[in-house]
């Protein structure tokens, strides 16, 4: 399989020279690259999206999924995976999507341990209704929707994953493609909730982050123990989605452990409700309500 055979015949709509095409590229490439080590299939690959920027990926990957509402990609995730435990379920979700409207469920996500990947588009605003102030919008922001600019502090999302207990915890850069593939490929394999902090910054109403990430986002590297939790959290606290100052931004994976999935704690799922063989009377479980 190429990345190319993964795409779709729908016209792109996001903005020229948007960092959201270089996700989308990461992902196509990802997804290829482990179907041909044979450890996914794009058949069984199901990809929920949710309603924001981030959203339109669903019209651009050819990939068996679902569009669902603002806010609700990981109860849709939850579904897919409960109907179907041999899917691998990929959710996209906007900060706003993800941190606003549907934080409670990224909350409980985290604790539940489900084996799905849940890939949050952060862009620091609400770039489809023009560019308001969400969850993760730095103090002092100023648009329309916030005159005198943003009052309250950004929600660090990889220390809020961190502290859920996410087992997989990890932040990308859409401006760094190549390095992004290499964390969706293992996000994916991870067995358990897998969460990747994409910073994609928006080139319209958000433009000032991109010279900002450009110089300062580094890679963690080899002295980094993903393992260790304390050392994850002291990495995750370097940056606090904040520009005032001149702060490193570190990019890869932050924290891997294994704990028991969610769905492998149902014995009902031991034999999937899917693969079962019924034969049921229909006539007979009708009747009382002709």
């Amino acid at each position: 399989m190429e990345s190319k055979d993964l795409g779709t015949t729908q016209i792109n709509t996001w903005c020229p020279g948007c960092p959201n095409f270089g996700i989308l590229n990461s992902v196509k490439e990802a997804i290829a690259e482990l179907v041909n080590e044979g450890k996914v299939s794009a058949k069984d690959t199901a990809l929920v999206a949710g309603i924001g920027c981030h959203g339109k990926i669903y019209d651009y990957l050819n990939l068996n999924g679902f569009n669902g509402l603002h806010g609700r990609v990981l109860p849709v995730c939850f579904g897919t995976k409960l109907g179907n435990p041999d899917l691998t379920v990929i959710g996209f979700g906007g900060d706003g999507d993800t941190f606003d409207e549907g934080v409670s469920h990224f909350v409980h996500a985290c604790r539940y341990n489900m084996d799905i990947t849940m890939m949050v588009h952060i862009n620091q605003v609400f770039a489809l209704t023009t560019g308001q102030a969400n969850a993760i919008t730095e103090k002092g922001f100023i648009d329309g929707s916030t005159p005198l600019g943003q009052g309250e502090k950004p929600i660090n999302s990889v220390l809020l994953a961190l502290e859920l207990g996410a087992t997989f915890v990890a932040r990308g850069y859409a401006l760094q493609a190549p390095h992004l593939k290499e964390i969706m490929k293992k996000a994916i394999l991870h067995k358990g909730f897998s969460y990747i902090d994409i910073l994609q910054p928006c080139i319209v109403y958000h433009k000032h982050s991109v010279p900002y990430l450009s110089k300062n986002a580094y890679k963690l590297d080899e002295t980094h123990d993903i393992s260790n939790f304390n050392q994850a959290i002291e990495k995750a606290r370097e940056w606090d989605y904040s520009y005032e100052k001149d702060t490193k931004v570190p990019i890869g994976i932050f924290y891997e452990t294994q704990r028991p999935t969610f769905e492998s704690q149902w014995p009902q799922l031991k034999q999937p409700w899917h693969t079962v063989d019924r034969k049921p009377n229909w006539d007979s479980i009708t009747r009382e309500f002709k």
